[in-house]
């Protein structure tokens, strides 16, 4: 907590003010542009993957960047957000961003007792489908969990089309879907193509 303390006093005293026009514009104006749904792991933060400044990006963070499909009725934090960000703010692009290393997909992949941690293993079960094709398809080891890291932000993707405000969005074409998956180790990212799975593009 003592880091944290200084460096907010580092925020306000050397990072604020060179923003402070821009601080003054957000306290009256909130329009971000992208939707960024990423995993909660610390070592992935958009803003700075992104090189974006305050009030360009709305993000959610999951474990496993997760995006359940819209269920009817149930009350949920995710979904009301990916509402808001679509039918409130008006984004013109969603991205779900997987990552190299991800502790949820490796104890996937590799099957991790969870038992110790019961509310982990009962998020991580939306998963089971996509890690039961994917050990079919790639086999075991690090290539397990590259190719679920890789078929899960596939399947988020398609969990996002079951949301309504993105299906309207998407019929009307005013967002677009993206899947990146991020290499932490050369701060690569990756865009998935949602038709083949295959890597779009790289930057």
């Amino acid at each position: 907590m003592p880091d944290l303390t200084e460096g907010v006093r580092r925020f306000k005293r050397d990072l604020f003010p060179p923003r402070a026009e821009l601080f003054a514009h957000l306290a009256g104006h909130h329009r971000p542009t992208t939707l960024f749904i990423g995993c909660s792991d610390a070592r992935v933060v958009p803003e700075l993957i992104c090189a974006s400044e305050p009030g360009e990006l709305f993000v959610i963070r999951t474990a496993g960047n997760l995006v359940p499909a819209h269920t009817q009725g149930r009350a949920d934090g995710i979904a009301a957000s990916i509402e808001y960000a679509v039918a409130v703010l008006g984004v013109s692009g969603i991205v779900v961003c997987g990552h190299s290393a991800c502790g949820a997909m490796t104890a996937l992949a590799e099957g991790h007792d969870l038992t110790g941690t019961p509310e982990v293993a009962g998020w991580l079960r939306q998963a089971d489908t996509i890690r039961a094709e994917s050990v079919t398809t790639a086999g075991t080891g690090a290539g397990a969990v590259d190719a679920l890291v890789r078929r899960n932000v596939l399947a988020q993707l398609a969990n996002l089309a079951t949301h309504p405000s993105v299906a309207r969005a998407l019929a009307a074409r005013t967002v677009a879907l993206h899947g990146w998956v991020f290499d932490i180790a050369t701060g690569t990212v990756e865009e998935l193509d949602p038709a083949t799975g295959g890597t779009a593009l790289t930057a």
